[in-house]
């Protein structure tokens, strides 16, 4: 029987941008967690603006993979390894428990946290997390990454981030574009630029520190590469015609944009250090080439065309500027993104009239649709592969964003209650936080 979780938590850390997240699907089978309310420091409690257990509860819960205790229904509340009696969890059928606790250590918050397999009756993981007095949300996040990659096996993407643009008063002449960075959870939104003229393509560098996205605040298209903490700007292309759909190489160094500079829409390759080296990639007399991303090895592109008289995927090596094509099933597939594994591939694709999110295994060639929505655009994969999210609309037509795992079976959803929001990028990892 299907494992559905109707949990639904508002994140109100930003009003103006606040996200709402609906868990509708789940794996078979979750993981029975119980996270046991941590035993906070006064001081802590002042600074926290969610307990850790509830953020570590919440997270695992959504990722669909694990069911979560809710702690009212708890037979004890212990916060160190020698106050856990497994037969507490085993009579409530739980795999594995969660205790901890929180200090201030030197104007540092400290969390200490001990992972048990309750079947086995033995401790897996344990740790001591450390960051600066604003960072209790990010430390607890990080438990959720090392629980979950000790229990599945698979790192964890909790605390990581999500860049989109939300658009308020969409359709209207007082349109407001913003671009926003959130955790993935949807909390601490905050905007790194406001327009009103359409913001579109933003794309995460490496390390965080930069954006790139386009404007068309100079009355066309441009691209701009922002430092996202001290909001510098700098455009990178504005010439006549389009700049579009940039992207960061996977060393930061680079950007891969599709430009009209030459006539027609092609992918272009700029080091960001020699405005000079602008190269031109693919070279076709009357097609559209645009979307790029690169391959996980910096050393290819994937990119959107249709030079055979359809939209389809396609592939070039930046050494010998040969194309190869990737997409063979129906007559649309656009905006791909390759898996870290670089063997798979998921982007949008029409079947019947309808725009989904397809996933397609690149040596068997085998493609499923992972989507049931409508209006599916912008997909965006998680760092560790197992997920991605992308764009879509409410039955009003409002622009929402929502997430699915790449094997399809897990499924939740992040509407705003305040504008459309559009065009995720999931970031690369955050580095974690000290631990011993």
């Amino acid at each position: 029987m299907k494992f559905v979780c109707l949990l639904v938590i508002a994140a109100v850390a930003n009003v103006a941008v606040a996200l709402e997240i609906v868990i509708s699907e789940g794996w078979d089978s979750p993981t029975k967690i119980a996270v046991v309310p941590f035993d906070n420091a006064p001081a802590v409690v002042a600074l926290d603006d969610g307990y850790v257990a509830d953020i570590v509860s919440f997270d695992l819960m959504r990722s669909g993979q694990f069911s979560a205790l809710d702690s009212d229904n708890m037979l004890s509340y212990p916060s160190r390894p020698e106050e856990v009696f497994f037969r507490d969890w085993r009579t409530l059928g739980m795999d594995y428990v969660v205790v901890g606790r929180t200090r201030l250590d030197g104007g540092r918050i400290g969390v200490t946290y001990h992972l048990f397999d309750v079947n086995n009756e033995r401790e897996v993981r344990s740790s001591y997390l450390t960051g600066d007095q604003n960072s209790l949300r990010d430390l607890a996040h990080q438990v959720s990454d090392e629980v979950f990659e000790e229990v599945t096996g698979v790192p964890g993407v909790f605390a990581t981030k999500i860049l989109y643009v939300l658009v308020q008063n969409a359709g209207t002449n007082d349109a407001i574009y913003s671009l926003q960075i959130a955790d993935v959870d949807g909390e601490r939104a905050r905007t790194v630029f406001t327009s009103s003229d359409p913001i579109m393509s933003p794309s995460w560098g490496p390390r965080l520190e930069r954006v790139v996205y386009v404007t068309f605040e100079t009355g066309r298209s441009t691209i701009v590469v922002q430092d996202v903490e001290t909001g510098a700007r700098e455009i990178v292309s504005a010439f006549e015609g389009i700049n579009s759909a940039p992207v960061f190489s996977p060393d930061g160094g680079t950007l891969a944009m599709s430009l009209s500079r030459d006539g027609n829409a092609e992918i272009y390759t700029l080091d960001l250090d020699d405005p000079t080296s602008l190269r031109r990639i693919t070279r076709t007399l009357s097609a559209i080439d645009t979307e790029p991303n690169w391959k996980p090895d910096g050393d290819g592109l994937i990119f959107t065309s249709d030079r055979g008289g359809q939209p389809q995927i396609y592939e070039v090596d930046l050494g010998t500027l040969l194309v190869d094509r990737l997409t063979f099933e129906g007559d649309y597939n656009a905006r791909a993104r390759l898996l870290p594994d670089g063997t798979h591939l998921v982007y949008v694709h029409r079947r019947d009239g309808v725009y989904h999110i397809a996933w397609q295994d690149l040596e068997r060639g085998d493609v499923k649709v992972l989507t049931s929505t409508s209006l599916d655009e912008s997909p965006s994969i998680a760092p560790n592969g197992t997920m991605l999210i992308y764009a879509t609309q409410e039955d009003e037509g409002r622009g929402i964003l929502a997430a699915v795992s790449v094997d399809g079976r897990v499924k939740y959803q992040l509407p705003s209650a305040l504008g459309d929001v559009r065009d995720p990028a999931w970031s690369p990892y955050v580095d974690p936080f000290t631990s011993r």
